[in-house]
């Protein structure tokens, strides 16, 4: 027959027992609390990237594909989701029979883990990505911010260097008319052309170039600045002074 020591050392061992469970108990809690709030914050910033990149599309001129319907593709009416180009779309698998299918792993995705894996591990993970998004969407931004011609010039030099190579231009297409024109009109004709009208076609092209290519795709709620006093002055006077200047030399070495 058991002795009252021994009840009382059994009671005692019930109770540390009891205790170092409820402690268990206590951190588990805890856990599963630090571990559902860091979900809940990530989830609210995987919405606010979701809407970025949405604008970002909307502003590049990039519209997402439409989810399919349920029920319109699949097996069984199960839907598949879209997947990456190449790879095709994800099948699931049927929600009756519980069977797992496998998914196509595209570059840069983490394949799926497989059960028993550790919950704050997966959420670290989808933290680092989360910081990864952020990064590529800043990187994204800066480009965006940016316009598509000459993006690491300042405007005023973006400006200089088209107006002059429209006025290049206009000098070079000067000396083609001037060489064919004792064939096509008159040489007095050929210089009213060059020296009035042409000049006045190179401000033109150098002015809509700027304002259709020298735009950035965000940022910009008005026209891009277009320098139209530095524009008139490049064309429509340096350019016919060039031309004459060219007509002067080559009289001279001829």
């Amino acid at each position: 027959m058991a002795t009252f020591a021994e009840y009382a050392a059994l009671a005692r061992q019930l109770a540390d027992q009891r205790r170092e469970t409820d402690r268990d108990a206590v951190a588990a809690d805890r856990r599963r609390s630090a571990l559902r709030a860091t979900l809940e914050q990530l989830t609210r910033r995987l919405d606010a990237q979701s809407h970025r990149l949405d604008q970002l599309g909307r502003a590049a001129g990039v519209t997402a594909e439409p989810a399919p319907e349920p029920g319109t593709a699949g097996t069984g009416g199960a839907a598949a989701a879209p997947g990456r180009p190449g790879v095709g779309a994800y099948p699931q698998g049927a929600t009756t029979t519980g069977a797992v299918v496998a998914v196509p792993t595209a570059a840069g995705v983490p394949a799926p883990r497989a059960g028993g894996v550790d919950p704050g591990t997966e959420l670290a993970e989808a933290r680092r990505l989360a910081d990864e998004t952020d990064r590529l969407i800043g990187l994204t931004e800066a480009v965006g911010r940016r316009p598509p011609l000459l993006p690491a010039w300042s405007p005023l030099a973006r400006a200089l260097a088209v107006y002059a190579a429209c006025a290049a231009a206009g000098v070079v297409l000067a000396v083609v008319l001037l060489g064919v024109a004792g064939v096509v009109a008159s040489p007095g004709a050929v210089y009213v052309a060059t020296c009035g009208a042409l000049p006045v076609l190179c401000f033109v092209a150098g002015y809509l170039v700027l304002g259709r290519w020298g735009r950035p795709a965000l940022g910009a709620d008005g026209p891009p600045p277009r320098f139209v006093p530095l524009g008139f002055v490049t064309c429509v006077l340096l350019m016919p002074l060039a031309y004459c200047g060219y007509l002067v030399l080559f009289r001279l070495l001829g």
